[in-house]
Protein backbone atom coordinates (compact mmCIF):
# COMPACT_ATOMS: atom_id res chain seq x y z
CA UNK A 1 0.00 0.00 0.00
CA UNK A 2 3.03 2.02 0.52
CA UNK A 3 0.93 4.63 3.49
CA UNK A 4 2.05 2.30 6.49
CA UNK A 5 5.37 3.22 8.87
CA UNK A 6 6.20 2.44 12.11
CA UNK A 7 4.72 5.35 13.71
CA UNK A 8 1.02 4.75 12.03
CA UNK A 9 0.90 1.16 12.59
CA UNK A 10 1.98 1.71 16.59
CA UNK A 11 -0.46 4.44 16.66
CA UNK A 12 -3.44 2.00 15.42
CA UNK A 13 -2.13 -0.36 17.72
CA UNK A 14 -2.55 2.12 20.28
CA UNK A 15 -6.36 2.92 19.18
CA UNK A 16 -7.57 -0.24 18.88
CA UNK A 17 -6.67 -1.84 22.05
CA UNK A 18 -8.04 1.31 24.12
CA UNK A 19 -10.98 0.87 22.09
CA UNK A 20 -11.36 -2.68 23.26
CA UNK A 21 -10.49 -1.97 26.73
CA UNK A 22 -13.16 1.09 26.90
CA UNK A 23 -15.66 -1.67 25.84
CA UNK A 24 -14.39 -4.53 28.12
CA UNK A 25 -13.85 -2.21 31.17
CA UNK A 26 -16.90 0.14 30.62
CA UNK A 27 -14.34 3.07 31.23
CA UNK A 28 -13.44 5.09 29.15
CA UNK A 29 -10.07 4.18 27.91
CA UNK A 30 -8.05 6.70 24.81
CA UNK A 31 -4.59 6.18 23.73
CA UNK A 32 -3.05 7.60 20.45
CA UNK A 33 -4.99 9.31 17.77
CA UNK A 34 -7.30 9.49 15.46
CA UNK A 35 -6.01 7.48 11.90
CA UNK A 36 -8.88 8.71 9.89
CA UNK A 37 -9.90 12.32 9.61
CA UNK A 38 -12.69 14.02 7.40
CA UNK A 39 -11.94 17.74 6.19
CA UNK A 40 -14.51 19.53 4.94
CA UNK A 41 -13.20 21.70 1.84
CA UNK A 42 -16.55 23.50 1.52
CA UNK A 43 -20.43 23.95 2.67
CA UNK A 44 -21.34 25.27 -0.71
CA UNK A 45 -23.43 23.45 -3.14
CA UNK A 46 -24.09 23.75 -7.01
CA UNK A 47 -27.59 21.08 -6.10
CA UNK A 48 -30.18 20.59 -3.44
CA UNK A 49 -31.05 17.53 -2.43
CA UNK A 50 -33.80 17.31 0.23
CA UNK A 51 -32.09 15.47 2.78
CA UNK A 52 -28.84 17.55 3.00
CA UNK A 53 -28.06 20.56 4.99
CA UNK A 54 -26.25 21.98 1.87
CA UNK A 55 -28.29 21.38 -0.46
CA UNK A 56 -31.59 22.52 1.89
CA UNK A 57 -29.52 25.78 2.59
CA UNK A 58 -30.39 25.29 6.33
CA UNK A 59 -27.28 25.32 7.84
CA UNK A 60 -27.10 27.49 11.08
CA UNK A 61 -23.51 27.24 11.48
CA UNK A 62 -20.80 29.76 9.22
CA UNK A 63 -20.66 28.68 5.75
CA UNK A 64 -17.32 29.20 3.65
CA UNK A 65 -14.46 27.82 2.25
CA UNK A 66 -11.54 25.38 3.41
CA UNK A 67 -8.12 27.45 3.68
CA UNK A 68 -5.00 25.97 2.16
CA UNK A 69 -2.79 27.52 4.68
CA UNK A 70 -4.32 26.12 7.45
CA UNK A 71 -4.97 23.33 5.76
CA UNK A 72 -1.64 22.35 5.10
CA UNK A 73 -0.60 23.55 8.96
CA UNK A 74 -3.26 21.24 10.36
CA UNK A 75 -1.95 17.85 8.43
CA UNK A 76 1.73 19.19 9.05
CA UNK A 77 0.67 18.43 12.62
CA UNK A 78 -0.95 15.05 12.10
CA UNK A 79 0.86 13.30 9.55
CA UNK A 80 2.96 10.91 11.53
CA UNK A 81 0.17 9.14 12.55
CA UNK A 82 -2.80 9.92 9.86
CA UNK A 83 -3.28 7.13 7.52
CA UNK A 84 -6.44 8.06 6.09
CA UNK A 85 -8.20 11.38 4.84
CA UNK A 86 -11.49 12.08 4.02
CA UNK A 87 -12.17 15.41 1.88
CA UNK A 88 -15.61 15.75 2.84
CA UNK A 89 -18.24 16.31 5.20
CA UNK A 90 -20.94 18.92 3.73
CA UNK A 91 -20.85 20.49 0.17
CA UNK A 92 -19.04 19.94 -3.13
CA UNK A 93 -15.32 19.46 -2.60
CA UNK A 94 -14.54 20.82 -6.07
CA UNK A 95 -16.17 24.29 -5.76
CA UNK A 96 -13.29 25.27 -3.37
CA UNK A 97 -10.65 26.21 -6.04
CA UNK A 98 -7.63 25.08 -3.79
CA UNK A 99 -8.94 21.42 -3.29
CA UNK A 100 -6.85 19.48 -5.81
CA UNK A 101 -3.63 21.64 -4.43
CA UNK A 102 -4.66 20.21 -1.44
CA UNK A 103 -5.19 16.71 -2.40
CA UNK A 104 -1.68 16.56 -3.43
CA UNK A 105 0.03 18.02 -0.51
CA UNK A 106 -1.62 15.19 1.26
CA UNK A 107 -0.91 12.63 -0.97
CA UNK A 108 2.87 13.47 -1.51
CA UNK A 109 2.95 12.95 2.51
CA UNK A 110 1.91 9.28 1.60
CA UNK A 111 -1.57 9.91 3.31
CA UNK A 112 -4.52 7.37 1.79
CA UNK A 113 -6.96 10.71 0.13
CA UNK A 114 -10.85 10.10 -0.88
CA UNK A 115 -13.28 12.25 -2.27
CA UNK A 116 -16.99 12.31 -3.02
CA UNK A 117 -18.67 14.40 -5.55
CA UNK A 118 -21.31 15.46 -7.48
CA UNK A 119 -19.15 15.02 -10.80
CA UNK A 120 -21.09 18.35 -12.03
CA UNK A 121 -17.29 20.08 -12.16
CA UNK A 122 -15.42 17.21 -13.43
CA UNK A 123 -13.91 19.01 -16.77
CA UNK A 124 -11.41 17.65 -18.79
CA UNK A 125 -8.49 20.01 -16.89
CA UNK A 126 -9.98 18.93 -13.68
CA UNK A 127 -9.98 15.43 -14.56
CA UNK A 128 -6.86 15.52 -15.36
CA UNK A 129 -5.14 17.09 -11.66
CA UNK A 130 -7.62 14.69 -10.04
CA UNK A 131 -5.88 11.93 -11.50
CA UNK A 132 -2.14 13.83 -11.04
CA UNK A 133 -2.91 14.73 -7.39
CA UNK A 134 -2.43 11.01 -6.67
CA UNK A 135 -6.07 10.86 -5.15
CA UNK A 136 -6.68 7.31 -4.07
CA UNK A 137 -10.55 7.16 -4.16
CA UNK A 138 -12.97 9.04 -5.74
CA UNK A 139 -17.09 8.53 -5.32
CA UNK A 140 -19.03 9.91 -7.74
CA UNK A 141 -22.80 9.86 -6.63
CA UNK A 142 -25.42 8.37 -9.22
CA UNK A 143 -28.36 8.50 -7.91
CA UNK A 144 -30.61 7.32 -11.45
CA UNK A 145 -29.88 6.79 -14.60
CA UNK A 146 -32.54 9.04 -16.49
CA UNK A 147 -32.76 12.60 -16.09
CA UNK A 148 -35.71 12.88 -14.69
CA UNK A 149 -35.32 9.81 -12.19
CA UNK A 150 -31.66 11.71 -11.38
CA UNK A 151 -33.15 15.29 -10.35
CA UNK A 152 -35.76 13.78 -7.89
CA UNK A 153 -33.56 13.42 -5.64
CA UNK A 154 -30.23 15.40 -6.85
CA UNK A 155 -32.68 18.20 -7.62
CA UNK A 156 -30.91 21.18 -10.28
CA UNK A 157 -28.38 18.68 -11.05
CA UNK A 158 -27.48 17.41 -14.51
CA UNK A 159 -27.13 13.68 -15.39
CA UNK A 160 -25.06 14.06 -18.71
CA UNK A 161 -22.44 16.48 -16.67
CA UNK A 162 -21.86 13.73 -14.08
CA UNK A 163 -21.73 10.84 -16.66
CA UNK A 164 -19.51 13.52 -19.21
CA UNK A 165 -17.23 14.05 -15.87
CA UNK A 166 -17.26 10.30 -15.22
CA UNK A 167 -15.76 9.70 -18.31
CA UNK A 168 -13.03 12.40 -18.05
CA UNK A 169 -11.51 10.39 -15.05
CA UNK A 170 -12.01 7.07 -16.88
CA UNK A 171 -9.84 8.49 -19.86
CA UNK A 172 -7.22 11.06 -17.76
CA UNK A 173 -6.64 7.44 -15.78
CA UNK A 174 -5.78 5.34 -18.29
CA UNK A 175 -3.79 7.85 -20.23
CA UNK A 176 -1.86 8.68 -17.55
CA UNK A 177 -1.26 4.82 -17.10
CA UNK A 178 -2.49 5.65 -13.35
CA UNK A 179 -4.21 2.99 -10.81
CA UNK A 180 -5.37 5.92 -8.88
CA UNK A 181 -8.21 7.03 -7.60
CA UNK A 182 -9.93 4.05 -7.26
CA UNK A 183 -13.42 5.22 -8.98
CA UNK A 184 -17.22 4.02 -7.88
CA UNK A 185 -20.50 5.10 -8.45
CA UNK A 186 -22.47 5.54 -5.73
CA UNK A 187 -25.68 4.94 -6.09
CA UNK A 188 -27.69 6.13 -2.96
CA UNK A 189 -31.44 3.70 -3.02
CA UNK A 190 -34.79 5.86 -2.53
CA UNK A 191 -37.84 4.91 -3.68
CA UNK A 192 -37.44 6.81 -6.80
CA UNK A 193 -34.88 5.74 -7.89
CA UNK A 194 -34.85 1.63 -6.43
CA UNK A 195 -35.89 0.50 -10.53
CA UNK A 196 -32.67 1.41 -11.57
CA UNK A 197 -30.29 -0.48 -9.43
CA UNK A 198 -30.18 -2.73 -12.22
CA UNK A 199 -29.55 -0.01 -14.84
CA UNK A 200 -26.82 1.11 -12.74
CA UNK A 201 -24.79 -1.72 -12.86
CA UNK A 202 -24.78 -1.88 -16.27
CA UNK A 203 -24.02 2.24 -16.95
CA UNK A 204 -21.27 1.54 -14.82
CA UNK A 205 -19.91 -1.45 -16.93
CA UNK A 206 -20.49 0.88 -20.03
CA UNK A 207 -18.64 3.72 -19.12
CA UNK A 208 -15.41 2.47 -17.19
CA UNK A 209 -15.76 2.78 -13.22
CA UNK A 210 -14.29 0.27 -10.71
CA UNK A 211 -16.96 -0.34 -9.42
CA UNK A 212 -20.67 0.59 -8.16
CA UNK A 213 -22.20 0.88 -5.20
CA UNK A 214 -25.34 0.99 -3.45
CA UNK A 215 -25.74 2.97 0.01
CA UNK A 216 -28.96 3.19 2.31
CA UNK A 217 -30.22 6.29 2.42
CA UNK A 218 -30.71 8.65 5.72
CA UNK A 219 -34.14 9.97 5.85
CA UNK A 220 -34.75 12.50 9.01
CA UNK A 221 -38.16 12.68 9.18
CA UNK A 222 -38.65 8.94 9.11
CA UNK A 223 -41.29 8.30 11.81
CA UNK A 224 -43.91 8.63 9.60
CA UNK A 225 -43.01 7.65 6.60
CA UNK A 226 -41.32 9.68 4.38
CA UNK A 227 -41.86 9.00 0.09
CA UNK A 228 -38.08 8.54 -0.04
CA UNK A 229 -38.15 5.33 1.88
CA UNK A 230 -37.59 2.52 -0.33
CA UNK A 231 -39.84 0.14 -0.61
CA UNK A 232 -37.02 -2.83 -1.12
CA UNK A 233 -36.30 -3.90 2.34
CA UNK A 234 -32.64 -4.04 2.06
CA UNK A 235 -31.95 -1.06 0.99
CA UNK A 236 -33.87 0.31 3.33
CA UNK A 237 -32.60 1.44 7.37
CA UNK A 238 -35.86 1.94 8.60
CA UNK A 239 -38.98 -0.73 9.26
CA UNK A 240 -42.22 -0.20 9.05
CA UNK A 241 -43.74 -1.12 12.32
CA UNK A 242 -47.40 -2.34 13.22
CA UNK A 243 -48.91 1.42 14.03
CA UNK A 244 -47.73 2.20 10.96
CA UNK A 245 -44.75 4.55 11.67
CA UNK A 246 -41.66 3.70 11.23
CA UNK A 247 -38.23 3.25 13.17
CA UNK A 248 -34.57 2.69 12.34
CA UNK A 249 -33.49 -0.98 12.04
CA UNK A 250 -30.08 -0.69 13.82
CA UNK A 251 -29.93 -1.03 17.65
CA UNK A 252 -27.79 1.19 18.98
CA UNK A 253 -25.01 -0.68 21.60
CA UNK A 254 -23.40 1.56 23.96
CA UNK A 255 -19.82 1.90 21.69
CA UNK A 256 -18.68 3.85 18.86
CA UNK A 257 -15.44 3.08 16.93
CA UNK A 258 -15.96 6.12 15.16
CA UNK A 259 -15.00 7.97 18.25
CA UNK A 260 -11.71 6.01 18.99
CA UNK A 261 -10.26 6.38 15.87
CA UNK A 262 -11.77 9.38 13.37
CA UNK A 263 -13.31 12.54 13.99
CA UNK A 264 -14.23 15.53 11.51
CA UNK A 265 -12.96 18.97 10.80
CA UNK A 266 -14.73 21.73 9.41
CA UNK A 267 -14.19 24.39 7.01
CA UNK A 268 -13.41 26.98 9.63
CA UNK A 269 -11.36 24.46 12.30
CA UNK A 270 -14.15 23.35 14.74
CA UNK A 271 -13.48 19.33 15.78
CA UNK A 272 -16.85 17.10 15.58
CA UNK A 273 -17.08 13.50 16.69
CA UNK A 274 -18.20 12.27 13.33
CA UNK A 275 -20.09 12.92 9.49
CA UNK A 276 -23.61 12.63 11.60
CA UNK A 277 -23.14 16.19 12.97
CA UNK A 278 -23.62 17.68 9.78
CA UNK A 279 -24.24 21.05 11.44
CA UNK A 280 -21.59 20.85 14.23
CA UNK A 281 -23.69 21.00 17.08
CA UNK A 282 -21.05 18.97 19.33
CA UNK A 283 -18.40 21.28 18.76
CA UNK A 284 -15.16 19.58 20.89
CA UNK A 285 -12.60 22.20 20.61
CA UNK A 286 -11.09 24.89 17.64
CA UNK A 287 -8.31 24.24 16.04
CA UNK A 288 -7.32 27.85 15.96
CA UNK A 289 -7.46 27.98 19.58
CA UNK A 290 -5.89 24.62 20.61
CA UNK A 291 -3.38 21.98 18.89
CA UNK A 292 -5.10 18.41 17.83
CA UNK A 293 -3.78 16.65 20.18
CA UNK A 294 -5.02 18.93 23.42
CA UNK A 295 -8.53 18.56 21.86
CA UNK A 296 -8.26 15.04 21.54
CA UNK A 297 -7.39 14.09 24.90
CA UNK A 298 -9.04 16.90 26.91
CA UNK A 299 -12.26 17.15 29.06
CA UNK A 300 -14.99 17.71 26.35
CA UNK A 301 -13.87 14.61 24.02
CA UNK A 302 -13.38 12.46 27.43
CA UNK A 303 -16.98 13.54 28.63
CA UNK A 304 -18.41 12.83 25.36
CA UNK A 305 -17.13 9.49 24.52
CA UNK A 306 -18.31 9.08 28.34
CA UNK A 307 -21.56 9.67 27.17
CA UNK A 308 -21.84 7.36 24.59
CA UNK A 309 -20.69 4.47 26.55
CA UNK A 310 -23.41 5.33 29.12
CA UNK A 311 -26.14 5.32 26.70
CA UNK A 312 -25.61 6.23 22.87
CA UNK A 313 -29.86 6.58 22.19
CA UNK A 314 -29.43 9.98 24.54
CA UNK A 315 -26.92 11.49 22.09
CA UNK A 316 -29.09 13.21 19.34
CA UNK A 317 -26.61 12.43 16.26
CA UNK A 318 -26.84 8.89 17.33
CA UNK A 319 -30.53 8.37 16.88
CA UNK A 320 -30.65 8.19 13.18
CA UNK A 321 -27.55 6.92 13.06
CA UNK A 322 -27.02 4.47 10.11
CA UNK A 323 -24.08 1.53 11.90
CA UNK A 324 -24.93 -1.44 10.86
CA UNK A 325 -27.34 -0.86 8.57
CA UNK A 326 -25.45 0.80 5.13
CA UNK A 327 -25.41 -2.12 2.54
CA UNK A 328 -22.54 -2.07 0.04
CA UNK A 329 -23.54 -4.04 -3.07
Amino acid sequence: MGKLNAPRIWNGLKVFSSYFLTKWTNKTIQWGSPFSISFEPTTSCNLRCPECPSGLRSFTRPRGMLDEGFFRKTIDELESKLLYLIFYFQGEPYLNPDFLDMVKYASDKKIYTATSTNAHYMNDENAKRTVESGLDRLIISLDGTTQDVYTQYRIGGNLEKVLDGTRNIVKWKKELKSKTPYIFFQFLVVKPNEHQIEDAKKLGAEIGVDDVRFKTAQIYDHENGNPLIPTIDKYSRYKKQADGTYKIKNKLANSCWKLWHACVITWDGLVVPCCFDKDAQHRLGDLKKRSFEEIWHEKEYEDFRAKLIQGRDKIDICANCSDGTKVWD
